[in-house]
């Protein structure tokens, strides 16, 4: 059984912290005795191949990909395989994010930041905004580049499927429901009976070094590929 925390920020997103650059995320990642971390940056993965970088010399797993929010304003996680892939991706960002300035004084800088801890880029459209593509379209197009999709901390107030929607569209093909740290599975299945059928995963949803690994998955994987991590994810379902 492996330990995952598959919703980590990054100085790119501008609510992440200055600190969570790729040698301290990946650090705090085998502090907490974590095997695998998901890094998720708000509409945009050009940080996670830095951070990639660092964990396959020190032995943690990254996938890679973005929190996206949907025109919807719902949070969905989105993870690919593989460079072609990832670049796929952030051109279906990069032509789908609402850009609005951003300003850092208010939201933040956001920075890419390489393993020797140079910043190389720095976004000026505000990262937190919205996309123009609905969750439908964006679970299509993940899994059209043979991605993950999970709709992101389900339980909460704001920015859930369940806020936003009031309800999980039947259509929707997701590979996991995401908790937050502030339930259980077994209590939001109670309230939530429809959807006691899915998998269910919890992560950090970290934006400060001390919280990655705080809350985590274990799945159960033996090799650090992102096939293993897809199949685990479908073997949660009840």
């Amino acid at each position: 059984m492996m330990k995952c925390d598959l919703h980590i920020h990054t100085t790119l997103s501008p609510c992440g912290d200055i600190e969570m650059t790729p040698l301290n995320i990946i650090a705090k990642a085998k502090e907490r005795g974590l095997d695998i971390i998901g890094i998720t940056d708000h509409n945009s993965t050009l940080q996670s191949r830095y951070i990639r970088e660092v964990g396959e010399r020190e032995g943690i797993y990254v996938m890679c990909g973005a929190e996206i929010t949907t025109k919807e304003e719902v949070h969905v996680l989105a993870f690919v395989d593989g460079e072609e892939a990832l670049e796929r991706l952030q051109e279906f960002l990069d032509k789908s994010l609402v850009r609005i300035p951003n300003n850092p004084d208010i939201f933040g800088y956001q920075l890419v930041v390489n393993q020797n801890e140079e910043v190389l880029y720095q976004e000026d459209s505000l990262l937190i905004g919205v996309t123009d593509k609905s969750i439908e379209e964006v679970e299509q197009f993940v899994h059209s580049l043979g991605g993950i999709f999970i709709p992101a901390h389900i339980d909460k107030q704001q920015n859930s499927v369940l806020s936003q929607l009031g309800f999980m569209p039947p259509s929707l093909s997701a590979d996991a429901l995401e908790l937050s740290s502030n339930c259980t599975i077994d209590a939001f299945i109670t309230q939530n009976s429809y959807l006691s059928k899915r998998a269910f995963i919890q992560s950090s949803d970290a934006h400060y070094t001390d919280d990655i690994g705080k809350c985590y998955t274990r799945l159960d994987i033996m090799e650090k590929t992102f096939s293993a991590v897809k199949s685990a994810l479908n073997n949660l379902k009840r």
